[in-house]
């Protein structure tokens, strides 16, 4: 085709008339951005898929799980919309401040912070430069696996102790989502959570998989001290509050706790069933 084109535009310089240089073939413009040695038609560079994230057992989710565990945002689409509003408003934070870690916790059991959790993970993952790690702490009441099907060799707490590696826990679903659920049965978790082995454990986990967002789901704050001993390893906090359920006075005092301890990010309002009609 290319030498079509000269033969058509030599001939009409040899009618016309036209210079010598009219019959060079002009060469595109180059992008301000783009790399001196780099070509043209040079596909763009592919994000590095680190070795630890790649090597993690793949697993899929059954519809029917994800729809019971009101997980929206794995799909996208409208039923995702306020979770992904909450993603973009969470990467803004983090994106300002160099921030990674994100706590997620409530003040009583049965606000739905695992259900915020998991579908701020499937959200993070429709983004194709993330890569979401959700790591359940509720290590007295787990949830994560038996909701979403996973069968993991071991649990969150063996890795935290030393016991198992990430990659016997983890599960990666699709490319850009990882899930580490506990497992029932965990003694001392408080102890456990607040160890220089568990600092040292969520860092090498870190390390290894590189995840760009880590999601820690956490216990209740009024359940036990689990949650506050782990505050000190995250850089933010999330609060998810039950409507008709959590009090205001709950939420203010989570909140200063909270704020004492770490970053406040918010208070997510779930379970709300009155809404106007501009709401969503």
């Amino acid at each position: 085709m290319e030498r079509i084109q000269s033969a058509i535009a030599k001939a009409r310089a040899a009618r016309e008339g036209l210079p010598a240089a009219a019959l060079r073939t002009p060469r595109p413009a180059a992008r301000p951005d783009a790399r001196p040695d780099a070509r043209p038609d040079a596909p763009a560079p592919v994000a590095r898929r680190p070795e630890g994230w790649a090597a993690l057992p793949g697993f899929t989710p059954q519809p029917r799980l994800l729809e019971r565990a009101r997980i929206a945002a794995a799909g996208g689409g409208p039923g995702a919309a306020e979770i992904d509003q909450l993603r973009t408003r969470l990467l803004q934070q983090l994106r300002a401040h160099g921030w990674r870690r994100v706590a997620i916790t409530s003040p009583g059991p049965g606000c739905g912070k695992s259900m915020v959790a998991a579908n701020l993970g499937f959200s993070l993952a429709r983004q194709p430069e993330q890569r979401a790690l959700v790591v359940e702490l509720d290590l007295r009441a787990p949830s994560l696996a038996g909701a979403l099907g996973l069968r993991p060799a071991a649990g969150m707490a063996q890795v935290l102790d030393g016991g198992a590696r990430i990659e016997d826990c983890a599960r990666r679903v699709g490319d850009n989502l990882a899930i580490a659920a506990a497992l029932p049965g965990c003694r001392n978790p408080a102890e456990l959570l607040q160890s220089d082995g568990a600092r040292a454990a969520v860092a090498a986990v870190e390390a290894r998989l590189e995840p760009t967002v880590m999601l820690f789901d956490l216990p209740p704050m009024r359940a036990a001290d689990d949650a506050m001993a782990f505050m000190s390893q995250v850089d933010c906090v999330l609060l998810v509050a039950a409507a008709e359920r959590t009090t205001s006075a709950e939420i203010d005092a989570c909140e200063r706790e909270l704020a004492a301890q770490t970053n406040m990010l918010g208070v997510v309002l779930n379970r709300c069933r009155y809404l106007s009609r501009d709401a969503g």
